[in-house]
């Protein structure tokens, strides 16, 4: 599996409540091609931009644990749409080299410019527990 710097959203990340991606990505303003009337809206869904988020840490004390793909166009995520969700993962699957199952590659309707994951907790806060997440150049089978 290949990760580049720029495309890391969580490296080794704490989860210790629900939370945000340490980063966010800034995939740049939708541009004017030479000779177009307009700015062209692009759909990253359309890219096959590939996904992977994985277990580095065991979890304690949590019920489960939900990873969600949110964009929005602005940096501060005012009104973030989510566009794709694993399941809740029970704490007893939460291991090292768990992958959650979000989607392959980004999904199809993702037309804004910010992207970032979204960690939901569900039960006690966890005080162990880790993950790594981002674009990945391929995903490893599961």
């Amino acid at each position: 599996m290949l990760f580049d710097n720029e495309g890391v959203m969580s490296e080794f990340q704490a989860i210790t409540a629900s939370a945000e991606s340490t980063n966010k990505l800034d995939f740049g303003e939708n541009g004017t091609p030479i000779g177009w009337a307009g700015k062209v809206f692009g759909d990253l869904g359309n890219s096959g931009i590939k996904l992977l988020v994985q277990v580095t840490e065991a979890f304690n004390n949590l019920t489960s644990l939900k990873v969600s793909v949110q964009m929005d166009d602005n940096e501060a995520f005012a009104s973030p749409t989510t566009i794709a969700s694993s399941e809740a993962v029970p704490l007893a699957t939460l291991k090292p080299g768990y992958h959650f199952k979000v989607p392959d590659a980004i999904p199809e309707g993702a037309t804004e410019r910010y992207y970032r994951l979204y960690y939901t907790v569900a039960g006690t806060a966890p005080t162990t527990g880790k993950v790594f997440g981002g674009i990945v150049a391929g995903r490893p089978a599961r």
